[in-house]
């Protein structure tokens, strides 16, 4: 199946839970996050988004997310019962992708369940269904589309993938994260066990290299042990 996977054009006006984009004069309703709202550009200009279309008997909706973590995590939640699309979003607007990340890693659903609309048992089964998977997402390195954001060509503006296909990842400020995760794995330790101890250095201090990083985790899971 072939679906649109990034749009780029220029922003015709924002409200509060979705923004038009004018792409060749094609207007795209997209809906998104709190936090991905807030990171679109102002009216008038021009921006890319990745983004993902829900098809429904009565309705078809757009989403659009500024990195592939977003779209990925928005996927990933969509799967878990009893989380549509505006629960996704809930959750992704309160926490982010990377708190998003280190509540499921850690096993916080406490976290999750801040986000509006999401009870006690739905956040605990976000964090039991993905906490497999979490490792995964938070190896991902791709780079946000912002510095595209006032790019004035209009060529290309519709990228089709092919929704089979792996993403196609770049490099970007979390390499470390994603170089910290693939070292601890390739020595043997279990991607979830892997992910929470990546996830807990990371929330007692950010601002780590990939050396200080695996050193660190390593500490963790030996003291979990």
């Amino acid at each position: 199946m072939i679906v649109i996977g990034r749009l780029r054009g220029r922003v015709d006006y924002k409200a509060q839970d979705h923004f038009l984009l004018d792409v060749n004069g094609v207007g795209y309703l997209v809906f998104c996050s709190d936090r991905t709202l807030a990171e679109i550009s102002s009216d008038g200009e021009f921006t890319t988004i990745y983004t993902d279309l829900l098809v429904r008997e009565d309705v078809m909706q757009l989403f659009g997310f500024v990195s592939q973590i977003e779209k990925e995590w928005y996927r990933l939640l969509m799967s878990v019962q009893g989380v549509g699309a505006k629960a996704s979003l809930a959750i992704l607007s309160a926490l982010g992708e990377d708190g998003v990340s280190r509540a499921i890693a850690l096993g916080d659903w406490n976290s999750i369940k801040s986000a509006k609309g999401i009870g006690p048992k739905t956040a605990q089964r976000v964090v039991n269904e993905l906490k497999d998977k979490v490792a995964n997402v938070m190896s991902i390195t791709p780079s946000k589309l912002g510095e595209r954001k006032n790019q004035q060509h209009e060529e290309d503006v519709v990228e089709r993938i092919d929704d089979h296909q792996p993403v196609n990842l770049t490099i970007s400020n979390k390499s470390s994260q994603a170089d910290a995760l693939s070292a601890l794995q390739n020595l043997g330790y279990n991607p979830s066990d892997a992910a929470a101890a990546v996830a807990k250095t990371l929330d007692e201090n950010s601002d780590l290299s990939t050396e200080e990083l695996i050193r660190n985790s390593l500490k963790i899971i030996s003291q979990k042990g």
